[in-house]
């Protein structure tokens, strides 16, 4: 490269774009990419004439995977419409993206790539061109990229499994061996083109798989340069897409989804994943990971076996919810206090204060349904189904570690690490030096970071802003409801009359608007935070990615589950009592929970929210394939998102977090998730082996920062459990009737009972203390306070205190008996089973001896060479001078 040269991505005006590299400090500088990373770069000068891409037409076999001389395979495709079918008005726009591509594309061949363009046979307006990575190049890039390939078979025989003699019971569950079949076990190593006769190569053509060209392919397309102007070098095939100057780009589907290929030696392992994975037929069969992994790479293949995973270890979780729900249906009936609320001599005759200024007195047996429904969630299953949760989440995380290390070994991800992924092209362009202000001597990346997190914060405000709305508006409406439905004739809802009550009315109404809500905030944040995220410029894909996942989550976190905390810790808890209540924003007065509790309400926004979940992903657009050229066929389907997998994990951890956060208030939460999970994997093989192109494969040794946020939830779930059941939940108070208020000196019974606790639960209020009231009647309300006439009246009493320490005290027992049984369980799990280090030792043993040991071969057979040679001189020397004796 020329002196002053730098590199540059973005495609704005010659102007803004000198001015934002002299802000970057990027002039003046010599730039040039570290041959590790792109050994065979070679720059074209300025001016200099160009080589084309050779031109070929379609040869009339539409499942080719080859070039025209069926020899070359197909790598990558990209699809460009031709400038010279363009109107004439916008000549000057074509003009550049001509002048980019055909530079685009000499720099491609100047690398050592091969091209071949073929015209559309469908719309004549586009060209397909065919990338060919030559086997020289290959072998350099994958050295470049650390790709590991096989060495020698895997001698170390596997452990029988003590289930193996009942393998013929679980064989209809796993895919069909005869389609898919088991394939070799290799011990692998770095690939190291020097070394090339120490490697597994039994046939050129197929030791690369398909997967692993694409991705070399995709690495020397993402760094290519397309444009020289001046000192700037602009490169990469991402500008060129975003610019128009590309309509798409993207490796090739081996075959058809649904038919087999008519090329000689195609695997077909596309019809093989629809067949025996993404079929619906195939739902309840094991997935086939090894071929998703190889077809589709790491990236992929790691995503589908955690929710596989998860799945499997959602079917323990539940069996036992759905249990723990049976046993709250079948014993609701029994439930003394909710059979009191029901008595019409004890709730037939207790009148309810109003719930809101213009509410009237009811009926405490107007709630006997609803306290009927409670008794299916709150009971004492339900406590002995939250702890269970959080041992299953421990279980769950700790087995999926040992899991996720098999996979590693397996997939040779072992040693992914930072060091070996290369930057991403975007860094390299933009980030050449380390940017520091001269006077300061700040860096400025802090304050990039800084600046993002404050923005993410912003938006976290701006929900929680949401959140105050949403519940000034159940004030206010619930006000509404109360006045309108009091006036209102029911009877054409004569079988729902009874669940129209207005807490109903206003719960679901508002869960409705802020699922909306929620729905709006996701569009504008994601423009955001990826915004942020590349205004930071991540070094590595990695890095970016887990970034953005964790910017993306926080907001998400507090955007969905921000409902269920108000309702669970908020709603009802600072309501004072009916001759003194608390008002917010001093008019509207604060939301009183269900004379039931909040709990219902929770678990009605619990339902809502799975069944959503359950629902959304069977409505998916379909699209069929035409019978055409396989590059256009591919071109047809949907691309696939730039985010790659990151709202299918965001899907899965939102739910997770349903599943243990609140799983104390909705015990059927895991028989939905697990459900939706069932559905949700056959949908997501469905969609991305019929629907999408085929995907970048990339490499990713775990499921990168959402295993610290999936541990994160799993210890915040002990607390929130705990507190639901503390504070949302009856359960403490009735313990504290049932063993010390129901008995001596509290109470009249003779023994622990359950009986009287409605009366014991509920204070009495005089309304002759209202105001505007003179009359002498006694009416009752939620809350635990000496009755009117006392002398500490409408305070605190003694049950009060009771209550509130064996709440502290529940919450301060369970969670240290929860946390260190999961410690425990933690510290007796190992993360790495012991099989798989011993296959990792004996890798790296043969590695050494294979690979590092063959320097000290050659240099003793070179000095054994040099030896032989020396002593071949000397009696060559000895001869003649004996011949000439002779003489």
């Amino acid at each position: 490269m020329s002196e002053n040269d730098i590199l540059e991505m973005d495609s704005l005006s010659d102007t803004e774009e000198e001015r934002g590299d002299a802000e970057l400090g990027m002039i003046d500088e010599e730039v040039v990419y570290p041959e590790e990373f792109l050994p065979t770069y070679h720059s074209i000068r300025e001016g200099a004439k160009v080589d084309k891409a050779q031109q070929a037409e379609f040869n009339g076999k539409p499942d080719s995977l080859f070039f025209n001389d069926g020899v070359r395979r197909i790598d990558f495709i990209l699809v460009y419409e031709d400038e010279d079918k363009k109107d004439f008005e916008k000549r000057h726009t074509f003009a550049r993206r001509l002048r980019r591509r055909e530079y685009f594309e000499a720099s491609l061949m100047k690398m050592g790539v091969e091209l071949e363009a073929t015209p559309s046979v469908v719309d004549d307006k586009l060209t397909f061109l065919k990338i060919h990575m030559p086997w020289d190049v290959l072998c350099t890039y994958a050295e470049v990229l650390h790709i590991k390939l096989p060495i020698q078979v895997n001698d170390l025989s596997s452990r029988p499994s003590p289930w193996r003699y009942l393998s013929w019971i679980a064989k209809p569950f796993y895919p069909s061996e005869d389609l898919i079949r088991k394939e070799t076990e290799f011990f692998t190593a770095p690939f190291e083109k020097d070394r090339l006769e120490y490697f597994y190569v039994k046939d050129r053509d197929i030791f690369f798989t398909p997967s692993m060209r694409s991705r070399m392919a995709y690495y020397i397309l993402s760094r290519a340069p397309y444009e020289i102007r001046g000192s700037i070098k602009k490169f990469g095939m991402n500008k060129l897409l975003d610019g128009g100057v590309y309509k798409a780009a993207y490796p090739l589907h081996d075959c058809r989804f649904n038919v087999r290929s008519s090329e000689e030696g195609c695997p077909n392992e596309r019809y093989l994943l629809y067949e025996e994975w993404a079929h619906p037929k195939s739902f309840y069969k094991m997935q086939p990971l090894d071929l998703i992994r190889k077809y589709y790479g790491e990236k992929i293949g790691i995503y589908f076996a955690w929710l596989g995973f998860y799945t499997i270890m959602l079917t323990l979780a539940a069996a036992v919810g759905l249990g723990c729900f049976i046993y709250g249906y079948t014993t609701k009936d029994t439930s003394t206090w909710s059979n009191e609320v029901c008595d019409p001599n004890i709730g037939g005759k207790l009148v309810m204060c109003p719930q809101c200024d213009s509410c009237n007195y009811w009926p405490l047996i107007s709630t006997c349904d609803t306290s009927k429904k409670l008794c299916i969630f709150d009971n004492f299953g339900t406590l002995v189904f939250a702890v269970f949760m959080a041992v299953w989440v421990t279980l769950f995380l700790e087995f999926w570690k040992r899991y996720q290390a098999e996979l590693e070994y397996e997939w040779d991800t072992v040693e992914f690490l930072e060091q070996e992924e290369p930057p991403r092209p975007e860094y390299e362009a933009k980030c050449v030096y380390e940017r520091k202000n001269p006077v300061t001597g700040v860096n400025h990346t802090i304050i990039l970071f800084l600046i993002g997190m404050g923005t993410v914060l912003f938006w976290i405000m701006l929900i929680l802003a949401s959140i105050v709305a949403i519940t000034v508006y159940r004030l206010a409406v619930f006000i509404t409801f109360s006045t309108k439905l009091r006036n209102t004739d029911l009877k054409d809802l004569e079988p729902l009359k009874e669940y129209v009550t207005p807490q109903m009315a206003t719960s679901v109404t508002a869960s409705i608007i802020s699922f909306v809500v929620i729905m709006i905030l996701n569009v504008l944040y994601e423009r955001v935070a990826i915004w942020i995220t590349d205004f930071e410029l991540p070094r590595t894909k990695t890095d970016y990615e887990n970034s953005l996942t964790l910017k993306m989550f926080l907001f998400q976190f507090v955007n969905y589950y921000s409902s269920c905390f108000y309702i669970a810790f908020a709603k009802g808890k600072a309501v004072g009592y009916p001759g003194k209540p608390v008002y917010l924003l001093g008019e509207y007065r604060n939301e009183e929970c269900d004379p039931g509790g909040c709990l219902i309400e929770l678990t009605t926004q619990l339902a809502i929210i799975m069944a959503d979940k359950i629902l959304r992903p069977l409505f998916q657009p379909r699209t069929s394939e035409k019978v055409i050229p396989r590059w256009e066929q591919d071109y047809q389907l949907q691309p696939s998102s730039k985010l790659g997998l990151f709202y299918e994990y965001l899907e899965m951890v939102i739910q997770f977090g349903f599943v243990t956060l609140f799983v104390a208030s909705f015990p059927l939460a895991p028989v939905l998730a697990l459900i939706n999970n069932l559905a949700e994997i056959r949908i997501d093989a469905w969609k991305i082996t019929t629907q999408f192109r085929r995907i970048v494969p990339e490499k990713a040794q775990d499921i990168g920062a959402w295993q610290p946020i999936l541990q994160g939830i799993a210890i915040l779930a002990v607390a929130t459990n705990a507190m639901i059941i503390a504070f949302t939940s009856d359960m403490i108070p009735r313990l504290v009737y049932y063993w010390s208020f129901s008995v001596y000196p509290y109470g009249d019974h003779p023994d622990n009972t359950m009986e009287g606790y409605i009366n014991s639960s509920l204070s009495v209020f005089n309304i002759s203390d209202f105001h505007s009231r003179s009359l002498l009647f006694f009416f009752r309300y939620r809350d635990f306070r000496f009755p009117p006439g006392h002398p500490r009246q409408y305070e605190h009493n003694v049950y009060y205190w009771h209550v509130n320490a064996a709440k502290m005290a529940f919450i301060i027992v369970v969670e240290h008996i929860v946390y260190f049984t999961k410690f425990i369980l933690s510290y007796m799990i190992p993360d790495v089973p012991y099989a798989v280090k011993e296959q990792i030792k004996r890798e790296k043993y043969l590695t050494q001896i294979i690979l590092h040991e063959t320097n000290l071969k050659l240099v003793t057979r070179r000095l054994k060479n040099g030896d032989d040679e020396i002593l071949s001189n000397e009696e060559a020397k000895v001869t003649k001078e004996e011949m000439e004796l002779d003489f």
